[in-house]
């Protein structure tokens, strides 16, 4: 006569334990927070699929809603925030803006935050602030709020739900100074980066990684 033993515990959480990691699998694979921007969201996806961003840390910035979402080596998203963009709409620098940026020359037209893929560097500006530049020759980078008469107003841009409010800078990309320390300054400003400026007029695949590579990464992944 056999004797019919009690399953264990661990036997009878083992179909609980493999759902669970079944989720945490899915949850790393799942696109950023559900509040990204269907441009940001689209961006992420392509990016990831093909690893353009050849494993560094990297950032979006989404001009139509002027926000930048900062992610990890490996994908995930560390943080977001609203950000101050160029004055003026566009998506191309125009040449010789940076030599002019230098003594306060550029005129409005071209206050632009061009779109592009950029390798990303830490580096300090002529005044010594830790900054992430985006591209040297054009004055383009990723700073803090700074301080200075129009610093309240521009916080006050910063909070602003306006889109518009928040289109005031020379051309780079501006957040909040708590942001910069806790999310920009330990993903981006101590090691290379890349920084997605996604464009505000042209199509996101003159920035994203072309389809034809995104469709055979997900062929090879399969």
């Amino acid at each position: 006569m056999s004797v019919l033993r009690r399953p264990s515990l661990r036997k009878l959480l083992l179909p609980f334990r493999l759902l669970l990691a079944g989720l945490l699998a899915a949850a790393a694979l799942a696109p950023p927070a559900a509040r990204a921007s269907a441009d940001i969201d689209q961006a992420w996806r392509q990016i990831v699929a093909t690893a353009d961003h050849r494993g560094l840390p990297f950032a979006i910035v989404d001009k139509r809603e002027a926000v930048i979402t900062v992610f990890d080596a490996q994908g995930h998203e560390v943080g977001r925030t609203p950000v101050l963009l160029g004055l003026a709409p566009g998506d191309d620098s125009t040449p010789g803006v940076g030599r002019r940026a230098q003594i306060g020359a550029v005129q409005p037209a071209e206050r632009t935050t061009p779109a592009g893929r950029f390798e990303a560097e830490p580096g300090r500006n002529l005044s010594g602030e830790p900054i992430v530049w985006l591209d040297y020759g054009a004055a383009l980078a990723i700073h803090r709020l700074r301080p200075g008469p129009s610093r309240e107003r521009r916080a006050q841009r910063l909070a602003s739900p306006r889109l518009k409010d928040r289109r005031i800078s020379l051309g780079c990309v501006v957040v909040p100074e708590p942001f910069y320390e806790a999310v920009i300054a330990p993903h981006l400003g101590r090691s290379r980066s890349v920084v997605y400026v996604l464009p505000e007029s042209r199509p996101l695949d003159t920035v994203l990684p072309p389809a034809p590579l995104v469709a055979a990464a997900a062929a090879t992944a399969e």
